[in-house]
C-alpha cells in the first residue's frame, strides 16, 4: 500500500497545451498578462544588449538619424534640390527619419527576433507572441532621444508645433502596428525560410523610397496618391510634418486609409503567426 502511495505522489502532472483558434486565441490577452514579467524582461534585454557593452551608448539613438540627415541634406537638398515645403531641408527630413528609424529597426529586429531566440522556444513554453512584439517597446527609447533632438532643432529653426500635436500618439501607435505586424509576418516566415532574414533588409531599405522621407508626398502624381496611401508610413511621417512643422493640414486622407492598412496588417500578422506557432520549436 505505501509502494503505491509513493507511485502516486511520484507522478509528474502533465499540461496540455491547445489552441482554441478563432478570434479567441488572436491576442489571448489574459495569457500574455500572465507572462507579462517575461515580456519586460525581454524589453529590457533589448535595451540593455544595444546600449550595455557600447562605447558610444545612446548615443546610436542619435548617430543614425542626425548622420542620415547630413547626408540626405547635401545630397538631395543642396544637389538634387528636393522639395521641402518653405523649410529647411535638415529639419523637413530629420522630422521624417524620426518615425522612420523607429520603424525601420523594430521592423529589423521583430523579424528576426525568432531566430535569435530560438534557445528559448525550442526548451520552455511561454506565449511567443512576446518575441516579436518585445521589440516595439525597446525601440521607444531611441525614439523618445530622437524626438528630443527634433524638438531641440525646431527651437533652434524657431518653428513651433501647432494644436494638432495632440495627434502625435496616435501617429505613434499606427507606426508601432505597422512595424508588429510586418515584423511577425517576417519572423514566421524567417523561421522556415531563411532567405526572408537576408532579404528583409533589403526589403526595408526599398521601404525608404516608397516612403516620403526624402521628398513630400505631395510630388507623387494624383493618380497613384490612393496606392502610396495604403503604406501606413506614409500617413505617420505626413502627420508629423504637418503638426510639427507646419508644411501642409492634417493628412486625414493618408492617415485614414494608413490606420486601416496598419490594423489590416497587424491583424493579419497575429493570425499568420498564431497559425505558424505550433512549428516553430521544429524548425527553429
Amino acid at each position: 500500500m505505501a509502494k503505491k502511495m509513493n507511485q502516486k505522489t511520484q507522478e509528474v502532472p502533465k499540461v496540455i497545451i491547445t489552441n482554441e483558434g478563432g478570434l479567441k486565441e488572436l491576442l489571448n490577452l489574459r495569457e500574455l498578462w500572465k507572462y507579462r514579467d517575461l515580456f519586460w524582461f525581454l524589453v529590457k534585454r533589448d535595451i540593455k544588449t544595444r546600449y550595455a557593452q557600447s562605447v558610444i551608448g545612446v548615443g546610436w539613438a542619435v548617430i543614425q538619424p542626425v548622420f542620415s540627415m547630413i547626408v540626405f541634406t547635401i545630397v538631395f537638398g543642396n544637389i538634387a534640390k528636393i522639395n521641402s515645403e518653405g523649410i529647411p531641408y535638415a529639419i523637413f527630413s530629420y522630422t521624417a527619419l524620426v518615425p522612420w528609424t523607429y520603424f525601420s529597426s523594430t521592423l529589423t529586429d521583430s523579424s528576426k527576433s525568432l531566430i535569435s531566440s530560438r534557445n528559448l522556444i525550442t526548451k520552455v513554453y511561454f506565449p511567443r507572441l512576446v518575441i516579436p512584439i518585445a521589440p516595439a517597446l525597446a525601440k521607444l527609447v531611441d525614439f523618445g532621444i530622437s524626438f528630443l533632438i527634433l524638438i531641440g532643432m525646431m527651437a533652434w529653426f524657431g518653428i513651433m508645433p501647432s494644436i494638432w500635436a495632440v495627434f502625435i500618439p496616435l501617429f505613434v501607435l499606427i507606426m508601432m502596428l505597422t512595424a508588429t505586424g510586418a515584423g511577425m509576418w517576417l519572423t514566421a516566415l524567417a523561421i522556415q525560410y531563411r532567405d526572408i532574414q537576408y532579404g528583409s533588409s533589403f526589403f526595408i531599405q526599398l521601404l525608404l523610397y516608397v516612403s516620403p522621407v526624402i521628398y513630400p508626398a505631395s510630388s507623387v502624381p494624383d493618380k497613384f496618391q490612393l496606392v502610396y496611401a495604403l503604406n501606413p508610413m506614409v500617413g505617420v511621417i505626413e502627420g508629423f510634418r504637418a503638426v510639427l512643422l507646419g508644411t501642409h493640414s492634417m493628412p486625414w486622407f493618408y492617415l485614414g486609409i494608413g490606420t486601416a492598412s496598419a490594423l489590416v496588417l497587424f491583424i493579419s500578422g497575429v493570425l499568420y503567426f498564431r497559425k505558424m506557432e505550433r512549428y516553430f520549436a521544429d524548425v527553429a
